[in-house]
């Protein structure tokens, strides 16, 4: 089982579309993904067609009644499996954000309930590093941080690796990630400035494949589909495939 956060502390860079389709491409190539919409806002439960989804079938009952994992997820066949987000989570991040043991429960609920299964998880982060962040990145395996390519999500991604690696002294393990730029606009010459100051940064962190600024990939979720079932034809459906491909074959998901 891989288990990987999906995660950036700025917003608007295409975490949960990177989630819902990376799921997706997963998929389709038989690997069976579970993703956890560990956001408020619950963007990758409306993404899967989900709506008017109780606190009480969400993730939120999992820190707030100990439910089990395993009684949260739907399946949403032919497609990817999700235990579904809530804005109750904003309550659990309030009243239990000073609290230590909180920020391993999930950890401790996929290694007592998912981990047999043996498939890849991927968790839909919130944009802040609080405490149901912090259950995501004690929980992954690895981190896989979506920047979009504009100056100011460039400089969100030093100050998040700066975060990570203040959390592996604690961890006791190194925290391994890779960088997808996203919402990247080739009639741009800063796009390309980006690009290359991550690579100068971060080197073969960053991966090869970039996801282009595509309409696909923003009008998907308004259907309740990813965008590889929406738009099989489109960049957007091409480049997550590719940059699954890409993840797979460099095992990030092993």
């Amino acid at each position: 089982m891989a288990v990987i956060a999906v995660f950036n502390q700025k917003g608007g860079v295409g975490k949960t579309t990177t989630t819902l389709n990376v799921a997706a491409a997963l998929a389709k190539m038989g690997r069976d993904p579970i993703t956890i919409d560990l956001d408020p806002q619950a963007h990758l439960t409306l993404s899967l067609g989900l709506t008017h989804i109780p606190g009480s079938d969400s993730i939120a009952a999992f820190f707030r009644e100990e439910k089990a994992l395993a009684q949260l997820l739907r399946e949403l066949p032919p497609r990817v499996r999700v235990i579904p987000g809530h804005m109750e989570l904003s309550k659990i991040e309030a009243l239990q954000g000073k609290s230590a043991s909180a920020a391993r429960r999930l950890k401790e609920g996929l290694q007592a309930e998912l981990a047999r299964e043996g498939v890849p998880i991927l968790i839909d982060c919130c944009p802040m590093l609080g405490v149901m962040s912090l259950n995501a990145i004690i929980a992954a395996d690895r981190v896989l941080v979506p920047v979009s390519a504009d100056f100011l999500s460039m400089q969100g991604v030093h100050k998040l690796d700066l975060a990570l690696k203040a959390l592996e002294g604690p961890l006791n393990r190194r925290i391994e990630k890779r960088i997808v730029l996203t919402r990247f606009d080739a009639r741009r010459k800063l796009a390309f400035e980006i690009h290359d100051k991550l690579r100068e940064r971060f080197g073969a962190e960053v991966c090869e494949t970039r996801i282009v600024e595509n309409v696909a990939l923003a009008a998907s979720p308004t259907v309740g589909k990813d965008v590889l079932e929406f738009a099989p034809s489109s960049p957007g459906a091409r480049d997550y495939a590719k940059l699954t491909m890409e993840l797979v074959e460099t095992g990030f998901f092993d």
